[in-house]
């Protein structure tokens, strides 16, 4: 595959991106299912009813019997009519999801008024719809909810009934204890919300990222299989340009030599043979192309990797060496398969080092008898120490335009931090490592090292399908 062709992937990349962060939009598959509310809310219906019936019939502890099993009737009924009414599959837009877990907090709420408020210890249970808020719905409806929340709870500790107890042994919390208990709510509120947003949001950036990985595979296996459809075209057409060469000697040969058609018929014969060479060429390329243009020294493939990169004005440098104490039968240059993953992971790398560097990159490449390395150095600022340790991450970066999801006035990108978390999992697919650092002073640049087993991608030593 043309190298020159794997810097046009960086537009799957801005696609994938792009289409994720519209502002203000949340993408469908995202959403609350309505089936998951459901579920809970049922889960929810049975877990009040046993407690409230143990308390009463069980430890036989006074509390409003019917009133209780009213509001937890409601919940049910409103889970028949919602099973009813929508499908199970249905996911709901963000407002109505809203209003279900905000339904969900006033119906514990109502339990709890009249149950004993934040003395009854199952006044925790406010976490839950906030929770469940924080890893599927919008950052301002979950805050929202968690308003409700407070307000309720705060209200809950002036306003209930009495919390039911043993009539002769009456039990009564202090004002502090009660305080207490809706501290607690209030700090579980914060960090339910906050640890299950963060990991939710993780887990979406992570999954989107991989799907802009997919896409830039998927781009190039379609590339990688225009090899073979070519090579089968041209065994398709040898026959018919065959005939057609023949005919048109035969024609030639009938006519007068001065007909009025000789000179079409020299034109057509002529092109004729020009399609049969270059169908030759391309039977050739399909025959040999997977021990000679698909194998390339480790040299030669960087060569090809900065060729694109330098006329940028930064100026790019290659250096390759066998390690010293190398074993004299192991310190040939490696051979390396031209794998569409390390090429376009490596131009990418390259390519982000030349971006940032004042005047020079510089590529070392070496290897000994277990390893191939090679180290992309340039002399820019080097890595921010607030995002060195993310490297890696999906959607981090320090270019401008961070989230931006349209081009800039040239056309580009300027940066949507998946072009780095793309290259590293290709080149990892390879069996690579890839690390990074900063120069040591008082040089400034970036390092980026990318190691292999040497067994892993030295196709030296292997000889061709049908050689001896």
């Amino acid at each position: 595959m043309n190298i020159r062709s794997i810097p046009q992937l960086s537009a799957l990349t801005a696609f994938a991106a792009g289409r994720e962060h519209s502002a203000g939009v949340r993408p469908e598959a995202h959403r609350l299912r309505l089936q998951t509310l459901v579920r809970l809310r049922w889960l929810a219906v049975a877990g009040q009813t046993l407690t409230v019936m143990f308390v009463y019939f069980g430890l036989g502890f006074p509390l409003p019997l019917g009133p209780c099993l009213a509001a937890i009737a409601v919940s049910a009924w409103l889970n028949i009519f919602l099973a009813i009414r929508f499908r199970a599959n249905l996911r709901l837009r963000n407002r109505y999801a809203t209003l279900l877990l905000a339904y969900d907090i006033v119906q514990l709420a109502v339990l709890l008024y009249l149950t004993g408020g934040l003395q009854n210890p199952f006044s925790f249970l406010f976490l839950v719809p906030a929770t469940v808020s924080a890893s599927t719905l919008p950052l301002n409806k979950t805050v929202a909810l968690g308003i409700l929340t407070l307000l309720v709870s705060t209200t809950l500790a002036f306003f209930h009934l009495p919390l039911p107890w043993s009539q002769a042994d009456p039990l009564t919390l202090p004002v502090i204890y009660i305080g207490g208990i809706w501290t607690a709510i209030l700090c579980g509120l914060g960090f339910m919300g906050i640890y299950v947003r963060r990991i939710s949001e993780e887990s979406k950036r992570m999954s989107k990222a991989l799907t802009a990985t997919e896409m830039v595979l998927a781009r190039e296996q379609q590339l990688s299989a225009l090899d073979g459809l070519a090579a089968a075209a041209a065994h398709e057409l040898g026959t018919p340009l065959a005939t057609i060469a023949l005919v048109a000697k035969e024609l030639k040969r009938e006519l007068p030599e001065a007909g009025s058609h000789s000179d079409d018929l020299d034109l057509l014969i002529s092109q004729a043979r020009r399609c049969r060479e270059i169908l030759s060429t391309l039977t050739a390329f399909d025959d040999e192309g997977d021990h000679v243009f698909g194998r390339l020294k480790l040299g030669v493939m960087l060569s090809e990797l900065i060729e694109p990169l330098t006329s940028d004005g930064v100026q790019i440098s290659v250096s390759c060496a066998a390690e010293p104490g190398t074993e004299e039968d192991m310190r040939a240059e490696p051979i390396i398969l031209r794998n569409p993953g390390i090429l376009y992971g490596l131009e990418n790398l390259i390519d982000n080092a030349a971006d940032f560097a004042r005047q020079e990159v510089h590529l070392t490449a070496s290897w000994d008898a277990e390893w191939v390395t090679i180290v992309i150095e340039d002399d820019g600022t080097g890595f921010a120490l607030d995002v060195i340790d993310k490297l890696g991450e999906p959607y981090v970066t320090t270019r401008k335009g961070e989230w931006a999801a349209s081009p800039s006035e040239d056309g580009a990108h300027d940066g949507m931090g998946l072009g780095f978390f793309i290259a590293k999992t290709l080149l990892e697919r390879s069996g690579a490592h890839v690390g990074v650092a900063n120069r040591k002073r008082p040089r400034s640049g970036a390092v980026v090292t990318v190691t292999w087993q040497r067994k892993d991608v030295d196709a030296g030593s292997k000889k061709p399908a049908g050689t001896n």
